[in-house]
Order: C-alpha cells, then sequence, then structure tokens
C-alpha cells in the first residue's frame, strides 16, 4: 500500500532510520510498502521502499521513481527515466547537476549528460535490485560522498541476498516492441554466515517518435558475509546501454518572432530522426551539398542521435564490530566507464568544423570567403575571392571528403576511471554518538571530440548501434581533454541526546578539490567559436575547511515531532573538458586564470523545519502528515553564456566556448505538504503539495569573464561592461512555483489498484521570465492481481498492467533553456502507452 510514515530516531515506536554506514536492507519483495518520512536525526528525508518502485513502472529508473515525492521534479523522454540526454531534475529549486548522489555509499557524481565523474542510479544498479532510495530535499548527510550537493541528496541502495534459496523472473511487454527480462538467483545463507545473488536484465523498446531502439544489458552480483565481528559485502555492476536521444523543438520570444507564452501543443511537437530511412533522409530531405531547408531554421532533423555507456562498477566494504560501542566501516571502490555521444546529421550544420579541417584552401581563405552554418557550397554575398562555382565546386569537395552522402558524425567520447576509498567510525557514549569520516577518490577521465565520414555507399556503418570507434578511424579528432581530479571530504558529527525528547546534532565537513586539466589536442583556429589561441589549461585547488550543520528534533509524544536543520553547503567546479559550465571550456587562458585566482565555487546555505505527525483511529483508520518549510540563501551562482548560443539552442551540433559567469545569489522560500490517508487495509490516499518560490537577487552581464562581486541588490554590481540581462526579481527558469502527487489505491483482496496523479505547474522558459510553457496533469494507472500463495506455496506470481500518461497529454517535459535570451529549447511528453508484467518468485 503506498502510503507515507513518519518516523524518529530517537522514538522507539517509530522505525529508525539506517545509519549511512550500513545501507544494506531486505531484499525488495521483503521490504516495507510504506513511503517513510523520517527526520534522519535533524533532517528531512523521504524513504521510497523498492516495492513501490515497482509498483510505479517494472525496470523504472530510481530518480524517475521519486518524482512522486514532495518537492521533487524528475522529467525524461521515456517511461522508465533512462534516457539521460533530456533527463531533468530538480529538488527545491536546485538543478540535478546541483544534488548529491549515492549508490550504497558510493559517488555516483553530479549526473551530468556529458558524464565525467560517475554514472546514473539506473547504470550502477537494476532496477528490480533496488531496496530503496533516500531523498534528503534540504540538506545531505554530512557523510554523503559528493562534491556537488548544494542541495540535497539521493542515496540509491541495493538489496541485500536474501537468507534462504530463491528465484525471481520478470517479464514486462508494451507499447512500441518493449521487451524487459529480468532474472534474479539468491544461493540463501550458507557456509558461516554467507550469502549471495546473481541477477542479469535485458531492455530492448523502440522510441515513441522514430526507430531508435532503446536497449542493453546489465548484470548485478552481490556476496555478504556476516557474523558477530563485523559484516564484509561485495558488490559488482556491469551495463552496456544505448539510448536514443530525443530532439527538442526551439522557440523564439517575441523580439525574435516568436509568441510570449507557448501552447501546449507545439509545431512541431516533435523532430523524429530519419533513421533507417538513409535515402529519404539524403533525398529529398537535404540538399546534394548536405544542406538542411532553410525553412527550418534551428528545427532541423538529424539523422540518429543516441548515447551509448558501458560501465564497470564494484566496491568492497567491510564494517567492523570494534566493541558493542565502537563500529568501523571501510569502502574501497572503483568505477570504469566508457561511452559516446552520438550524433549524426546535416554536413551543412557542421561545415564550419569540417570546412576548418577537410579544406586544403582554409588556411589561406579569408575569413569573409569561409562557408556559414547550413550553407555548404554557398558563397558568402561578402565574398570576392571566390566565384559562385568555385564555391559550389569547394562545397562538393567537402561532400566527398565526408563520405559523399552529405552527412557527417559527430561524437563526444568518454573515459572515466574513478577509484576512492570511503571510512566512518562510529562511536556510542550513551546519551552522544560520535561519528568521524572521510572520502578520498583520484579521478582520471578523457574526453574526445572527434568526426567521422558516412559512407554513402555503406550506411549501415554509421549506425547508432556500432560505436564509431571501432567502426572506423575518424575523419579528425577536434580536440581531447584530460583531467586528473583528487576529492578529498572530512566530517565530524556529535548526535546528542539531551534529553528523552530533545535530540541535537552539530558537526561540520571540510571540501578539497585539486584538478588539472590538459588539452593533449587543441581545437584548429575556427573550428570552436569564441576560442581565442588555444582551450585553457592548468590547475585549480580549492579547500574550504569549515562548512557547518547543526540541527534538533523535539520529539512531543511518540506522535508528533518536531525538527531543524541548518547547513552549508559547496559545489566544486565542474572538470568537465567538452563543454559544460566548467572554467577550462572558457575562451582564453587569461579568463582561466582569472577564474582559479579571483573564482568563488558555489555554495548555499540551507534552513529547514518541519512537523509531522502520525496517528491511528478506531475501525482502522489512519492518518500520516508532514509539513516541511525551507529557506536556501544560494550564493556566487554560476552560468555558461555560450559564445555560440544561436547553434545550441537550435540544436547546432558544432559547439562553441562559453563564457563563465558570476550571477549573484538566488534565494528559495519553499513548503513542502503531504498527508496519508488509510481506511483499513483496502485504501489508502496520499498526496504531496510544493510550493517553491526561487529568485534571483541580482542582474548580471552578457558579456565578462564572470568574477564580479554580486551585491545581494537589483543594481547589478559588476565592474566590468557588457549588456545587462535584467534577472533581479525574477523566478529560476525550469523549476515550476507548485507540484502536486497524488496516489490513491484499493486493495481487495489478491487485487490491487493504483491510480498517480503529477502535477507540474507553469514553468518560466527564460531567465528574465517573458516567455513560459503551460502546467500538465500526467495520470497513470495500475491494476494487478496475485495468486494466492496457498495455491502455490512459497511462490509469489503476479500479473500486472501499467499504463503510463493515461489521459494522452501534450506539452512540455523537459525546458533547456541554455544561456541565451531570446530562446529556449523544449521536449516533448511520451503518449500514453501500455505495459504487462507477469513476475514470479520462489
Amino acid at each position: 500500500m503506498f502510503a507515507l510514515a513518519t518516523a524518529v530516531a530517537a522514538a522507539p515506536a517509530f522505525a529508525k532510520d539506517a545509519a549511512p554506514a550500513a545501507p544494506a536492507v531486505a531484499a525488495p519483495e521483503d521490504a516495507g510498502s510504506d513511503i517513510v518520512v523520517t527526520a534522519k536525526s535533524t533532517r528531512s528525508a523521504t524513504t521510497l521502499p523498492g516495492t513501490e518502485i515497482q509498483k510505479l513502472l517494472p525496470g523504472i529508473s530510481p530518480l524517475k521513481a521519486i518524482q512522486t515525492l514532495p518537492g521533487v521534479l524528475y522529467i525524461t523522454a521515456d517511461p522508465w527515466g533512462y534516457n539521460e540526454q533530456n533527463a531533468q531534475i530538480f529538488i527545491h529549486g536546485f538543478a540535478g547537476n546541483q544534488l548529491g548522489y549515492t549508490m550504497d555509499g558510493v559517488p555516483l557524481g553530479d549526473q551530468s549528460y556529458g558524464n565525467y565523474n560517475g554514472l546514473s542510479p539506473q547504470r550502477a544498479v537494476i532496477s528490480e535490485n533496488v531496496g530503496r532510495v533516500v531523498v534528503s530535499t534540504g540538506a545531505g548527510d554530512l557523510a554523503t560522498a559528493s562534491n556537488s550537493n548544494l542541495g540535497g541528496t539521493v542515496e540509491t541502495f541495493s538489496s541485500d541476498p536474501l537468507k534462504r534459496l530463491g528465484a525471481q523472473a520478470t517479464q514486462t511487454v508494451g507499447s512500441y516492441g518493449t521487451s524487459r527480462t529480468f532474472v534474479r538467483i539468491d544461493t540463501g545463507t550458507f557456509g558461516n554466515g554467507n550469502s549471495a545473488y546473481l541477477s542479469g536484465a535485458r531492455q530492448r523498446a523502440r522510441a515513441w517518435d522514430f526507430n531508435g531502439l532503446q536497449g542493453g544489458y546489465q548484470a548485478n552480483a552481490k556476496f555478504v558475509h556476516d557474523d558477530k565481528v563485523g559484516k564484509l559485502t561485495l558488490y559488482f555492476d556491469y551495463n552496456d546501454f544505448t539510448q536514443p536521444n530525443e530532439d527538442a523543438t526551439t522557440f523564439f520570444k517575441p523580439s525574435a518572432g516568436g509568441t510570449a507564452t507557448a501552447v501546449q501543443l507545439y509545431t512541431p511537437y516533435t523532430k523524429p530522426f530519419f533513421y533507417p530511412d538513409f535515402a529519404g533522409y539524403r533525398n529529398p530531405y537535404l540538399s546534394a551539398l548536405g544542406n538542411s531547408p532553410a525553412a527550418e531554421g534551428g528545427n532541423y532533423r538529424n539523422y540518429y542521435s543516441d548515447a551509448q555507456r558501458t560501465d564497470y562498477l564494484g566496491y568492497a566494504r567491510y564494517d567492523a564490530h570494534l566493541s558493542d560501542r565502537i563500529n568501523w566501516s571501510t569502502t574501497g571502490y572503483f568505477h570504469h566507464n566508457d561511452g559516446a555521444g552520438v550524433v549524426a546529421g546535416p554536413l551543412g550544420q557542421s561545415i564550419t568544423v569540417a570546412q576548418a579541417y577537410l579544406d586544403p584552401a582554409y588556411a589561406t581563405l579569408p575569413t569573409n570567403c569561409r562557408f556559414s552554418g547550413n550553407n555548404n557550397g554557398v558563397r558568402p554575398a561578402a565574398c570576392t575571392a571566390l566565384t559562385d562555382s568555385q564555391a559550389a565546386a569547394a562545397g562538393a569537395a567537402l561532400v566527398v571528403a565526408t563520405g559523399g552522402s552529405g552527412l557527417i558524425t559527430r561524437t563526444t567520447e568518454y573515459r572515466i576511471d574513478r577509484e576512492g576509498i570511503i571510512s566512518a567510525l562510529n562511536i556510542d557514549l550513551g546519551d552522544h554518538k560520535i561519528e568521524l569520516g572521510g572520502w578520498f577518490e583520484h579521478n582520471s577521465t578523457t574526453q574526445w571530440r572527434r568526426w567521422y565520414a558516412v559512407d554513402v555507399n555503406n550506411p549501415g556503418s554509421s549506425s547508432p548501434y556500432i560505436r564509431p570507434l571501432s567502426a572506423a578511424a575518424p575523419l579528425f579528432t577536434q580536440y581531447q581533454g584530460e583531467a586528473r581530479i583528487n576529492q578529498l571530504q572530512l566530517h565530524l558529527q556529535d548526535t546528542w541526546q539531551a534529553t528523552d525528547k530533545l535530540l541535537l546534532q552539530a558537526g561540520f565537513k571540510t571540501s578539497a578539490q585539486w584538478a588539472d586539466g590538459r588539452f593533449p589536442v587543441q581545437p584548429r583556429a575556427g573550428s570552436l567559436s569564441g576560442l581565442a589561441g588555444g582551450l585553457p589549461q592548468g590547475k585549480i585547488n580549492t579547500l574550504r575547511w569549515f562548512l557547518p550543520a547543526v540541527g534538533a528534533n523535539y520529539d512531543f509524544n511518540g506522535h508528533e515531532q518536531l525538527y531543524f536543520n541548518v547547513q552549508k553547503n559547496l559545489r566544486q567546479y565542474q572538470a568537465y573538458l567538452a563543454g559544460g559550465g566548467g572554467p577550462w571550456f572558457t575562451g582564453s587562458q587569461a579568463a582561466f586564470d582569472t577564474f582559479a585566482t579571483q573564482g568563488k565555487p558555489e555554495s548555499s546555505w540551507t534552513y529547514e523545519g518541519g512537523f509531522r505527525t502520525k496517528r491511528s483511529f478506531s475501525n482502522g483508520i489512519g492518518l500520516e502528515a508532514q509539513i516541511n518549510y525551507y529557506h536556501v540563501t544560494f550564493i556566487d551562482r554560476l552560468l555558461a553564456i555560450s559564445t555560440n548560443p544561436g547553434g545550441i539552442a537550435g540544436g547546432g551540433i558544432t559547439g562553441g566556448t562559453s563564457i563563465l559567469v558570476n550571477v549573484g545569489n538566488v534565494h528559495t522560500d519553499g513548503v513542502d505538504a503531504a498527508f496519508t490517508l488509510r481506511l483499513g487495509r483496502a485504501f489508502s490516499l496520499y498526496n504531496a503539495t510544493s510550493y517553491n518560490l526561487s529568485k534571483y537577487r541580482s542582474d548580471y552581464f552578457s558579456s565578462a569573464i564572470g568574477i564580479g562581486n554580486a551585491t545581494g541588490t537589483c543594481i547589478g554590481g559588476y565592474l566590468v561592461t557588457g549588456g545587462v540581462v535584467p534577472t533581479c526579481g525574477k523566478q529560476l527558469p525550469g523549476t515550476p512555483k507548485w507540484l502536486n502527487k497524488t496516489v490513491a489505491t484499493l486493495s481487495v483482496g489478491p487485487f490491487e489498484a493504483q491510480v498517480f496523479g503529477d502535477y507540474v505547474g507553469r514553468r518560466f522558459s527564460t531567465f528574465t521570465n517573458d516567455a513560459s510553457v503551460s502546467g500538465y496533469f500526467l495520470t497513470s494507472l495500475r491494476l494487478a492481481a496475485r495468486l494466492p500463495e496457498d495455491v502455490l506455496p512459497r511462490r509469489k506470481i503476479e500479473l500486472s498492467l501499467n499504463i503510463t500518461n493515461l489521459t494522452d497529454e501534450k506539452g512540455v517535459s523537459t525546458l533547456s533553456i541554455g544561456s541565451a535570451t531570446n530562446s529556449y529549447s523544449a521536449y516533448p511528453i511520451a503518449p500514453r502507452q501500455f505495459f504487462v508484467t507477469l513476475s514470479a518468485a520462489y
């Protein structure tokens, strides 16, 4: 039954929250079936058990599942939440790469699509093996291994092996050729306290608006040895996934020829890829010189785009019981990733890069004679050094040089090698519980920007399911970035049971990063917009010794409780060297050096307080409710302003450097309120309403190195020149003021029906709040029937039907704001889909 339950560490009437050092939980089928809201001593947190996750949709991503929780917005193009290219998450106004993520305590990085320091939770553990997900919407524990958690944290925990021999199998089929298979075998307890499981999953589904295939394989293995001396846990994850990317539609403000408020049904609503219709894409869609239709502008269509990811993740943890009062937990982990983000599209849209590398006369061409975007073979009007026929011949030669098809493939290829150690010593001194710990990680990461030919005579070699690196040598490597990053985090915390009712908690953490970024391959002059000389290189070391936290929890009577928490957090600079918002992709060495010596990383102060109650009445009626208020001061917010905003907003793939600007502070005030009403075991109603007001405290300059002095007032505050963007007093774009989540559950004997509702309010789509997208309300339905256990003892057999987007709502899911002030990009909501699942366990 989907319900909201409360828990307090200080009150035995409630379930205790698990300590961070001991993340193992019961297997999914043995987990509790309530959403558990707990103070986590003094912080607001919500636990979503694995059983409830699988009810939302079997195989769903842990991040997609938490969209049912208060204050959380998670949206993406596919119903499972697997597609990472357009995934978007906001928690209390903080975006995805400003939050912290772990799996069994192991850091997962900041979840940026251009990944350099981790992997997504669904790639770290098979969905059916998730024991629970804990979401701290205000501030995460001091021990959380993350260097990006300005806001809350998302902690995913894998289930432990079963104590008895068993097997589980699940098969899902459904819309757009979906087929998902999951199998798990548990050994049960053997030897002296040993247990283990092996499991695997395979998923295959067609994208809903084109013929791209989402699919891949994943395997998990876990071993546990538990005795009175301690507990040893070994875990391994392997995955190999391909995710077809959805494409966005670009909209413009009235000053740029658009409308102020976007309507729900857009034209075009989708921009489906042509793959595998190679002939139809070449002709009539592309011209002979590889230019897309001029009338489509930035809303042209690519041939295909996808994300290919392979990960190996493992850890070994030992929880040593040094005495009945002292426990020492140590985890060593490793992670290797290789992958590629791939897009194949019109040569004309990438001609500014292709010509710089493939035209022998490029170096001697006057600047005004070089081709502009989507004008391959077209002589610029100002060019007098070429005739029209000479320009056409040069354009034709570029088509030949890129395979003769009029297409070109661009990749961003990734490698990550991380090793780390996490350790925590917990000492129980009676009324005082001391925790001392640390986290260290070394990360070696490389990104390549490469371009490949699309052979007109062998189009099969250019496929979203063949890694370009292994299929053919690249035409050229535009640039290569390498970073070596060391992270260190230490924490000390005291939890004091001051009275039977009052729990006090205080502590602090340090956060340090030593990052060195280099470019063994620099881009050729003219191939990357905004570049003066080469891409910047060098070291940025950041150390903050004292990031404090203090809080309290007061339990009135075992039913009602009051808590508060105040905490400071820091987000270290992103050391991603293939774009993004880090200092290493600014347009000059001077800009980088200024940031390295004068820049300030983003930081935040979070203040939260709440009240909750849990009451049981006669006739099986129960009520749990909670309300949480929070205030956040977000300091030194950084914004990467693209030097090629038209190309990015319009879907162009040539890219460009960025100007990194300190845009001042953001103040956030918000309230989350949730309740669960239970009428016996037959019916429950869960509802959560959230209000978030996040506003900028100053304007910013659109062209500057970015080391300004934000005053926190509406007068700008930057001693630089450039255009002022009037953001002061404006709501953060992309994050709605209002969210509402509803789950109604009816259980009658072996039958269960659930209706899920998700309301997302209006969102601004520009920094200046002069364009917006409408709110929407999505509903989903689940019907399930379980075979009674007395029919087949010790066996669970269940058949379920899930319908996502029940009313076939249309509108905007993910918003891509970028840094342009005159346009934004929007992704569509996936249509209604049906899935049938047969699950069995022994």
